[in-house]
């Protein structure tokens, strides 16, 4: 869905010389380290770049939106596939409100008149470009709407933008604002333009972004041609994300539904993406004050506010129906404590062809779950089950997984282990973001796999393409990004409590050219990605020594000092934000509750010590209890009344930010009332956070008893 949210990895390392076989596994026995390794091995060989190939090919082949029969057709490819593998897969069919376009028109009424293309024209050199079946360009969710009004740019359209207009006295009540894709999450310029009283809002991809200011376009280089528009979802999935007619409950044929009025994640005005090809004509015809340097994109024009003296007319319809859903489950059951689930997943659906967003990490999943396959005819089986989903659904505001989620939230409450996300996989450095208590695991993965095409592993790979991160005598350090929201995990962290980490190489300004555009094809990727899905393979290396190891350990290996250090920056971030404000939050609470999960996590790390070198004593029921204790960690970090005004979102340390859309809002109920300088909702927030971290504390605590 996103551009994301794949922060690079940043980290601080200092490795001892050591063959890989001598190498700890967090989580395991040292007695157990040498043939988990050769296992892991055995698995790293198994991938195959053709293979990637092939399945991104047979993907990515056509337009394959969510609810139309191609996305169907390539639903029970998957299935086939996997079943042929040997694997359980079974598919688990939802729907939601998904609404196609029905009517668009864009027109310049005055003071000359102009009507807008609103079509991607085919590439010659790209036959993929030119396939029938695709969706037109449009925004998922705009409501339905004919207006006409006089014209304001408004440049990304974030709240800072609105301030500075509002400086110079241009005001959007009554208009139709115009901003740049860029710089927030378009369905916020949505979010805000209705705010501001605006009836309308166009959202164009500027050159300055992802066009010829950036680089050659395509078919000569990667970049955005003229025509070329970003198609997405404007759905306010800061709200909640998932079928907007049945929030925190399944939409399953016959289920309950609210009518779309009482459904707060739609917003009200009508909205359109348009190219830039569109959007010059318009923006020259705009007068008013002249915009400040930072306003001004790569167009050969003289970038002025409005409003008009442009008119424009804009009308769009759709159908508002509720169409399919289907997901591709497969289970590889445990062999020891199957009611303990990892889960790994990724979409298939796409806009149009969809080669790099999500066929190249769909591919990844199927090529992992093939490795797996293989393991097990070689005798191989988990101890804890794992879940591998195909989800449908995810570019319409995530809703195969948030259906699958709310529909199983039960047995996730008792079996949720982790949640690994892959959304789409390209060529750069390696990309990670999720909950820290999976940070001194994740560390180890990475040490562990060797670099795409490369010597080296993951991790020296990064340290030495970012030397800013100099490495100190003695320590070895990395840090996962937080989650925000785009893409699958939403539903496993922020409302269910499952420990989430979400994956990929190099994706975001590489894939910025053709996002979400009918240009988003394997000729696309071949020549300017990963062409040779060398990176491909061996993010399924990653994925697949993940999954091994986070299935088969004696100890669930988290880890909870990473934690408790993080959350004391993000206090110290907000407290300095306070003061900056005029304001102060008392954290005591929290610091108090750090201080005790800080104690509380060494005692942790000294009995885990002790337990790995004594696991075959330990009765099966207690390490049973103990591994039960330790997943449900992250639960304690939720609370069941959510946070402020959206209470789908419950995690008290993660969420994407009301105003920010992927991006994440740390500890958000206390963040972002010290942003609207609610003082007293902040110290109230501050207590709620307090809380979650004494009761995770508390988990620890009892998890370190039981391994006594």
């Amino acid at each position: 869905m996103a551009r994301r949210i794949l922060l690079p990895l940043i980290l601080v390392l200092s490795l001892a010389a050591q063959q890989p076989a001598s190498q700890p596994i967090r989580g395991f026995a040292p007695e157990d380290w040498k043939a988990r390794h050769e296992l892991e091995e055995r698995a790293k060989a198994i991938p195959q770049s053709a293979r990637l190939k092939i399945y991104q090919e047979r993907i990515a082949s056509k337009p394959h939106h969510a609810g139309s029969p191609q996305n169907k057709a390539v639903a029970d490819y998957l299935v086939a596939q996997l079943k042929d593998w040997g694997l359980d897969t079974h598919v688990e069919d939802f729907e939601a409100l998904m609404p196609y376009p029905t009517t668009r028109v864009l027109e310049m009424t005055g003071p000359v008149r102009f009507r807008a293309e609103l079509k991607e024209p085919p590439i010659p050199e790209d036959p993929d470009s030119a396939a029938p079946g695709g969706l037109p360009t449009y925004n998922a969710y705009s409501a339905s709407g004919d207006v006409t009004a006089p014209l304001v740019y408004v440049n990304y359209g974030v709240q800072e933008d609105y301030e500075d207009l509002r400086r110079e006295g241009v005001d959007v009540k009554g208009k139709i604002v115009i901003a740049r894709y860029g710089k927030g999450w378009r369905g916020v310029k949505v979010k805000l333009a209705q705010e501001h009283g605006a009836v309308g809002c166009l959202i164009y991809s500027d050159p300055h972004e992802d066009g010829y200011f950036q680089g050659d376009v395509y078919p000569k280089g990667p970049m955005r041609p003229e025509q070329g528009v970003q198609r997405g979802s404007v759905l306010d999935m800061a709200i909640y994300p998932g079928d907007p007619l049945s929030p925190g409950w399944a939409s399953e044929p016959g289920s309950r539904r609210l009518a779309p009025s009482e459904a707060k994640s739609l917003l009200k005005i009508p909205v359109l993406p348009i190219s830039y090809g569109d959007a010059k004509p318009l923006l020259e015809q705009l007068s008013g004050p002249l915009v400040p340097e930072a306003w001004r994109g790569a167009l050969p024009l003289t970038y002025h506010t409005g409003p008009g003296p442009a008119i424009v007319h804009l009308k769009v319809d759709f159908d508002w129906t509720s169409k399919p859903l289907h997901d591709i489950i497969v289970t590889i059951p445990g062999s020891v404590d199957k009611n303990q689930w990892i889960v790994y997943g990724n979409h298939y659906d796409a806009w149009v062809n969809g080669a790099a967003d999500a066929a190249s990490g769909a591919s990844v999943l199927m090529e992992t779950a093939r490795t797996l396959s293989v393991l097990r005819r070689q005798g191989w089986q988990p101890k804890r089950t794992i879940v591998l989903a195909l989800w449908d659904g995810e570019e319409f505001g995530l809703m195969g997984s948030t259906e699958w989620v709310e529909k199983h939230q039960s047995e996730l409450e008792r079996n949720g282990s982790v949640y690994i996300n892959v959304d789409q996989t390209g060529r750069g450095l390696m990309g990670a973001s999720g909950s820290h208590s999976l940070e001194s695991f994740f560390t180890e993965v990475m040490r562990d796999v060797t670099e795409p095409a490369g010597t080296r592993s993951i991790l020296d790979s990064v340290r030495i393409r970012r030397p800013r991160y100099p490495a100190p005598a003695t320590q070895s350090e990395f840090h996962l990004a937080p989650l925000g929201s785009g893409s699958d995990y939403a539903a496993f962290l922020d409302h269910a409590g499952i420990a989430s980490m979400n994956l990929g190489f190099g994706v975001g300004a590489e894939t910025a050219g053709v996002y979400h555009s009918n240009y988003d094809t394997t000729a696309w990727f071949a020549r300017f990605s990963d062409g040779d899905f060398v990176f491909g393979k061996t993010l399924v290396q990653v994925m697949s020594t993940t999954l091994l190891r986070l299935a088969d350990t004696s100890i669930l290996p988290f880890e909870f000092g990473a934690l408790s250090r993080t959350v004391q920056t993000y206090v110290e971030e907000i407290q300095r934000d306070a003061q900056k404000r005029g304001g102060s939050v008392d954290f005591r609470g929290v610091q108090t509750q750090l201080a005790h999960l800080d104690t509380a996590s060494k005692l942790y790390e000294d009995q885990l010590a002790l337990a790995l070198k004594r696991v075959p004593s330990i009765p099966s029921d207690r390490l049973l209890k103990a591994n039960e204790t330790i997943q449900r960690t992250e639960r304690a970090l939720v609370s069941g009344g959510g946070l402020p005004g959206r209470e789908w979102y419950r995690h008290q340390l993660y969420a994407p930010g009301l105003y920010t859309g992927y991006e994440a809002k740390t500890m958000p109920g206390v963040r972002e009332a010290v942003e609207a300088q609610r003082w007293e909702e902040a110290n109230q927030q501050a207590k709620r956070v307090a809380q979650a971290i004494q009761n995770l504390a508390s988990q620890v605590e009892e998890a370190s008893r039981l391994l006594r």
